[in-house]
């Protein structure tokens, strides 16, 4: 049994979306109700999201390579030392958004507390800007992503639409220089390009494991932000990359 889910896993994973009638023709001695008990059981381990008719990977759902609570625990000290450098581009009386993602979470916990009114579609920013008693913390509105913790969706984009940003601070899942930026989830790519649009300032928080890699939907180039903060280890082509494009790098 364990052997077969796992398969069945990694056959979501590796699709990214797909029907039941994929599953069941990819394991055709298994039975419907096997399947579907598999399906259920995987959903609930969150190696897998079930959705009407089928399955689709984690990765394709959250837009990003793990689950929010498994990236949260990986590269603590670099999240921490990209969270400090872009703490200190907040000023004071100025309109920010955090993205979603482990990083934002971490910017989130952190920031100082100086008036400013900082959006986001991210509930663990929320609670972790809770904290502040100058700042003044709103959320955009969506459809809840339970594997990220975040908000997305039509309304999300809708609610983007409306602002007017000093400073956007943004999450990727990869770089590559024949994709550029990207994550992925279609909703979340489009998110993140709306507030690009309504952004000042785009500054992108990326560790230097993410560069050379690519993810399936697009989210802008290189030289649609303005700034990338990182873990201070890029490589050297990426860092030069940047330097034509004008971007700083942090």
């Amino acid at each position: 049994m364990r052997e077969r889910r796992e398969g069945i896993a990694q056959f979501v994973t590796s699709e990214g979306s797909v029907t039941f009638g994929q599953i069941k023709a990819a394991f055709p001695d298994v039975s419907e109700m096997t399947l579907r008990t598999d399906l259920k059981a995987l959903d609930e381990a969150r190696r897998i999201v079930r959705t009407h008719g089928g399955a689709r990977s984690v990765e394709f759902v959250v837009g990003t390579d793990d689950l929010l609570l498994n990236r949260t625990t990986r590269n603590v000290e670099a999240k921490v030392a990209i969270a400090r450098k872009a703490r200190d581009l907040v000023r004071p009386n100025t309109t920010l958004f955090l993205d979603s993602g482990s990083s934002t979470t971490t910017l989130a916990r952190e920031l100082e507390d100086v008036p400013a009114l900082v959006f986001t579609n991210s509930l663990t920013c929320a609670a972790e800007l809770a904290r502040l008693e100058r700042a003044r913390c709103i959320m955009v509105g969506g459809n809840l992503n339970r594997y990220s913790m975040s908000l997305n969706g039509s309304k999300t984009v809708e609610d983007v639409g409306a602002l007017s940003l000093d400073q956007l601070f943004l999450g990727v899942t990869s770089y590559h220089p024949a994709v550029g930026f990207a994550c992925g989830s279609d909703e979340e790519a489009a998110l993140k390009r709306a507030l690009i649009s309504r952004a000042e300032r785009t500054v992108v928080l990326m560790d230097s494991t993410k560069v050379g890699r690519k993810s399936t939907f697009r989210i802008c180039g290189l030289e649609e932000v303005d700034a990338v903060v990182s873990d201070g280890v890029l490589p050297e082509d990426f860092a030069k990359a940047c330097q034509e494009a004008g971007v700083e790098v942090l």
